[in-house]
């Protein structure tokens, strides 16, 4: 991928966070363009990783992959813009923009044009992202193994069968991240009623998640088992699972699960 010209059209936390993983992955930061409507944020961009500050039309005219980066109600003219400067030029292009469908694609750039949507989500920002992806048929092998590059650069990537698993791919990996910061919050709250510092609490309980985290990432054991392992009969953690499952704990993500996918589905109806 280093012999290619990547273009941003956006230069927010998503895009800079991809940007700062390809260069920590060794692609030449000038092979790297980018635009954004503020100018002195992506001048100062420029001077801190070396990338070229770029327009939507030279952007067009020179990348070989355009990554789409600007807010989803904005898409639409952004892209019919793009475009026109792109004449009959085709790089593939890669959408990192919610509820923005393929066909939304190809209705402006055209059903001949190579096409990538993706949901990734915040912890790329931290080079820890989980994105899922899908293409429509004009990618091409080595194209999509560039979107895999891409996305890697900031996490796992995933290509899944449809486009409509999209949604819940927005569902489970897009939105999830609050899911576990609100049971992060809950938990610190908890530790600090029972007379923990608050500061204690923090601590332990972001060590606490990254670890669970890690460990499962790690084992070939499933999640089942590995709550079966560390819950021991009629001990401490046997009890608060029990409080969880009476809770309906299970029930209350699966539903919130399908709330989510609802919506994105929603959102894409709107946009």
């Amino acid at each position: 991928m280093h012999d290619i010209r990547i273009g941003f059209i956006g230069a927010g936390n998503m895009a800079s966070s991809i940007l700062g993983g390809l260069i920590g992955r060794g692609q030449a930061p000038a092979s790297l363009l980018a635009s954004d409507l503020d100018t002195g944020k992506l001048e100062a961009l420029a001077a801190q990783t070396g990338i070229v500050a770029a327009s939507n039309e030279q952007i067009a005219q020179q990348a070989d992959v355009i990554v789409l980066a600007v807010k989803p109600q904005v898409m639409a003219p952004v892209c019919a813009a793009l475009a026109e400067s792109l004449g009959s030029r085709r790089p593939l292009i890669v959408s990192i923009a919610a509820g923005i469908t393929i066909a939304a694609l190809e209705r402006w750039f055209g059903t001949e044009a190579a096409l990538v949507r993706c949901m990734p989500n915040t912890p790329a920002l931290v080079g820890s992202g989980a994105s899922g992806l899908f293409a429509n048929p004009q990618v091409s092998a080595d194209q999509r193994a560039i979107a895999d590059q891409l996305l890697g650069a900031v996490g796992i990537a995933l290509w899944v069968e449809s486009e409509g698993d999209i949604d819940a791919v927005t569902a489970l990996s897009g939105s999830g991240p609050a899911y576990f910061f609100l049971m992060m919050e809950a938990m610190q709250d908890s530790a600090v009623k029972l007379g923990l510092p608050a500061d204690v609490a923090k601590a332990l309980t972001y060590q606490t998640a990254l670890g669970a985290a890690q460990l499962a990432a790690a084992s070939d054991e499933s999640t089942s088992q590995l709550r079966r392992n560390v819950t021991s009969p009629n001990g401490t953690t046997e009890r608060a699972i029990h409080h969880f499952e009476a809770g309906g704990l299970r029930e209350l993500v699966d539903g919130a699960l399908k709330a989510a996918h609802a919506r994105s589905i929603e959102l894409a109806g709107e946009i």
